[in-house]
């Protein structure tokens, strides 16, 4: 009886401890500075992304710590991928990915994929846009196909995604609904160094297949002309909200791009619970929903276990995706 209340003894002693530990842990969170990653140049989706949770964070007042932007490209956000293997139970990286994430793991360009991360919240859905230089002869995506069908090598497509992932991906949907053949002899050129608009603005390429949000404010200022749009409707405002879908020019497919926040693998529970908390309450805030409408963003938010969930279904969807488009 003795030796039973000792461990009895022992045993709350030992919780009672690592309770302790565990709400110090969590009194010390977040830290003095935790870096915004986005796994792009300057200027992409993912930067956009990023830069403007960053930003609505702290203008709320929903995160005191200092959240600088840090920009981590190459292969496609392989690169980066690879670093938070490097960064396994920190805190202190939050970095944005889209489907590429799923994408360069299913076509082989890294051996990382979503499991190896800790997803924290799903945040927008985006829709691939298709546009032109304003003296572009292209005057509808339906025009851009017809040439493609005639020749898969007359059209050269610019992204800032490696090619296989998600701009390239999303043009080459369009193209196979549209009736494309040949489509892996379709020249796709990617520009991750943050050159893409001066490539297409220079000639340099034909038509430029990115997210709607990455190019909104040069579509309306009318340095570039959209073609097209993979919304289900027309979405956003003003010259926006004229751009048509690819269904009303005849092409039966639509196409999202959701983007999301995540962690290090084995990211700090404590850590997790913060983000939860506070990115529930960003996607209430008029600022957050301004930042939507402004960047012709739909809200899908999705806490880390909804998304966890997500990605695994999303997953094995694409894998269909790819068997199709690639013959993978």
């Amino acid at each position: 009886m003795i030796k039973l209340k000792q461990l009895l003894t022992s045993a709350v002693i030992a919780t009672t401890t690592l309770l302790s530990v565990n709400s110090a842990m969590a009194a010390d969170y977040p830290p003095h500075t935790i870096n915004m990653v986005a796994p792009s140049g300057a200027g992409g989706g993912w930067d956009l992304t990023i830069r403007t949770v960053g930003k609505v964070l702290k203008d709320t007042g929903l995160v005191d710590a200092n959240m600088p932007v840090v920009n981590r490209p190459g292969g496609g956000g392989a690169v980066n991928l690879a670093y938070m293997q490097t960064q396994k139970g920190k805190g202190d990286l939050i970095s944005v990915y889209s489907p590429p994430i799923l994408l360069t793991n299913l076509t082989g360009l890294t051996q990382y994929s979503y499991k190896d991360t800790t997803p924290i919240a799903r945040l927008i859905t985006d829709y691939a846009a298709f546009v032109v230089p304003e003296n572009s002869k292209y005057k509808t995506i339906k025009e851009v196909m017809d040439a493609l069908k005639k020749d898969p090598k007359s059209v050269k497509i610019g992204g800032t995604s490696a090619a296989g992932s998600m701009d390239h991906i999303q043009f080459l949907l369009v193209a196979k609904a549209a009736g494309v053949e040949n489509l892996r002899n379709i020249d796709y050129i990617s520009f991750q160094n943050g050159s893409l608009i001066a490539q297409a603005l220079g000639g340099h390429v034909d038509l430029i297949s990115t997210g709607l949000g990455d190019v909104a404010g040069l579509v309306e200022s009318g340095k570039l002309h959209a073609l097209a749009q993979t919304a289900d409707k027309r979405i956003g405002s003003g010259l926006i909200a004229e751009i048509p879908t690819v269904k009303e020019e005849g092409i039966n497919v639509t196409f999202e791009n959701w983007r999301g926040l995540f962690g290090p693998k084995d990211m700090p529970e404590e850590a997790v619970a913060y983000w939860r908390d506070a990115l529930q309450k960003m996607v209430e805030t008029t600022e957050w929903k301004e930042a939507l409408k402004r960047n012709g963003w739909d809200n899908a938010y999705q806490n880390d276990q909804d998304f966890t969930t997500f990605l695994g279904k999303t997953n094995e969807q694409y894998k269909g995706l790819i068997k199709e488009v690639f013959g993978r």
